[in-house]
């Protein structure tokens, strides 16, 4: 089964200004996914895809296979990442002659992840058979207990009435916030689809400190404490 990985990243960074490219944990932000896909062992192809030179070398000197040349009207701020994804698909496929079956997408501002996560996920999905797997971690607030939602008026009240009376938490049924580390796709399911979500999508679980998503400097801040302490 041919596969491939892709890693997308903008060079436009407003929270974290080229974070991509910072140092965090003694590699460049992006160098991470990108070991992290060679010790999943699992790729025939590793791609990063971007609109900025720095991203592109700093993608090549940790070991991507291929390089991508992300459109400038897929970088923007209001750009959606499917087509982007989509367009790094279609060019690696033209560059090496092969048709992928099945694609990841790995998050670059994802640095705790583990290749045993990315194993996981795949694994899921070929196992299942399913249209796509997607990442995230139990939520710290469920919509039927205690995450509620502001009404026109002013009130406020549960995001989602649940089926009975839910007393405890543990009586509401599993709600998960999703942490975009590990995208994995049935190829057809990704070019032919129109969005991420399919009737049967399915979720691989990943605990939180395996969920980080760099987003602001404190989170940049705890991905690198939390590595620091794991000997990454």
């Amino acid at each position: 089964m041919a596969r491939l990985a892709t890693i997308l990243a903008r060079g436009g960074s407003k929270g974290v200004p080229g974070k991509n490219v910072r140092l965090i944990a003694g590699a460049p932000l992006i160098a991470h996914s990108v070991r992290h896909a060679l010790e999943a062992g699992l790729f025939d192809a590793i791609a990063v895809s971007s609109d900025a030179d720095d991203i592109l070398e700093a993608g090549r000197a940790a070991g991507a296979t291929h390089l991508v040349e992300r459109p400038a009207q897929m970088a923007t701020d209001e750009a959606g990442k499917l087509p982007a994804i989509r367009h790094c698909v279609a060019e690696v496929e033209a560059l090496v002659g092969t048709r992928f079956e099945t694609i990841t997408d790995l998050q670059p501002t994802s640095p705790t992840r583990l290749a045993d996560d990315i194993r996981g996920a795949v694994d899921m999905q070929t196992r299942l058979g399913v249209s796509n797997v997607i990442s995230g971690s139990e939520a710290k607030s469920s919509p039927y207990f205690n995450l509620v939602e502001e009404r026109a008026d002013g009130s406020v009240g549960l995001s989602k009435a649940p089926a009975g009376d839910v007393v405890r938490r543990q009586d509401a049924p599993r709600c998960f916030d999703l942490n975009g580390s590990i995208y994995v796709w049935r190829r057809d399911a990704l070019m032919e689809g129109e969005g991420l979500w399919f009737a049967d999508t399915h979720l691989y679980e990943m605990p939180p400190e395996r969920s980080v998503d760099i987003d602001t400097e404190l989170d940049f801040r705890f991905a690198d404490f939390l590595m620091s302490q794991a000997g990454d």
